[in-house]
């Protein structure tokens, strides 16, 4: 076995997807069940009940990735196959609301070597390790999934880590294999489809800062209960400041509702500020705090880079 190790830089070239602040582009073909909490034709913004406060802990999970090096492996046979030689890392912020304390909790990082060489040893770069990881092509999409998936892995392995009676959970992204965990939010800050007809829609682009959508269903080959919720912002595009939110469809309707609303006296807290986050006010302070520190524990990607380019040769 050989490898060879691309010389480009990997940052170029792969794209960076920043929330939609123009809303959606294309219609889900989901199954849309809107009337949980009232009649379609009854729909408005809603605000969270009086005197509700949120939680006093609260959990945020997010995890990050990176492509180290691209690289060819050519086998015993003489054939050359593409990967990537990846970092990822995944973590949890516990916020304790009641005495104004947000800290890192827990925190993990692996390395992978993915392609569609089976048995591949490890690559050891200096004190790093690369352990092979088999996906089933060698195409940059099928690469990209591999490396989601294992940082997806490792996001679930936290995110039961740090739980504690009457916290809520928080996760940056659906929930997925999450839904079975008890007081769960899937958070999604990049709207790519519309899930509401247009008469529904107009309700969301109407929500002022800290409302939300009356909560509906979702469903295709996975059920969530979700609702649309405007973060607090400067006034801006229709969609500017919305986010989804998602939680398990073995809930009641009342306990969906209830999550719902604790989700709108909570996620606002979080808010980020344009001066100090350009995905503002969707990128949760909390969650910009928890991708600076997984991304410092990743390791400076030149000298990985560099690493692995000595080892090639």
């Amino acid at each position: 076995m050989k490898l060879h190790v691309d010389a480009w830089d990997p940052a170029y070239g792969l794209s960076f997807e920043a929330a939609e602040a123009s809303g959606p582009q294309a219609q889900s073909s989901a199954q849309l069940q809107p009337d949980v909490e009232l009649p379609a034709d009854a729909w408005r913004p809603v605000d969270p009940p009086a005197g509700l406060d949120p939680p006093g802990t609260v959990l945020i999970v997010d995890g990050v990735q990176r492509i180290d090096a691209r690289v060819w492996i050519t086998d015993d046979a003489g054939t050359t196959h593409p990967g990537v030689a990846a970092s990822y890392a995944a973590g949890v912020v516990r916020c304790e609301l009641g005495r104004g304390v947000a800290q890192v909790a827990t925190t993990r990082i692996e390395r992978g070597l993915f392609t569609p060489v089976e048995d591949l040893p490890p690559i050891v770069a200096g004190n790093i390790r690369y352990p092979g990881r088999r996906v089933s092509r060698g195409e940059p999409k099928d690469l990209a999934l591999g490396v989601q998936r294992h940082m997806r892995a490792l996001e679930v392995g936290v995110s039961n880590e740090e739980r504690a009676d009457g916290d809520l959970l928080i996760v940056d992204g659906p929930l997925q294999e999450r839904v079975h965990l008890p007081r769960a939010l899937g958070y999604i800050k990049t709207h790519r489809v519309e899930y509401l007809p247009a008469g529904l829609t107009e309700v969301v682009t109407a929500l002022r800062g800290g409302q939300r959508t009356p909560v509906f269903l979702l469903g295709t080959s996975w059920n969530r209960f979700a609702w649309y919720l405007r973060l607090p912002g400067p006034a801006g595009a229709p969609w500017s400041g919305i986010v989804r939110a998602e939680c398990s469809a073995d809930l009641t309707h009342a306990g969906a509702v209830a999550l719902a609303h604790l989700s709108a006296v909570t996620l606002p807290r979080f808010a980020s500020q344009a001066y100090k986050d350009p995905r503002a006010p969707q990128n949760l302070v909390p969650i910009a705090g928890l991708e600076r520190k997984l991304r410092a524990m990743l390791g400076d990607s030149r000298l990985l880079h560099r690493a692995l380019s000595r080892v090639a040769a």
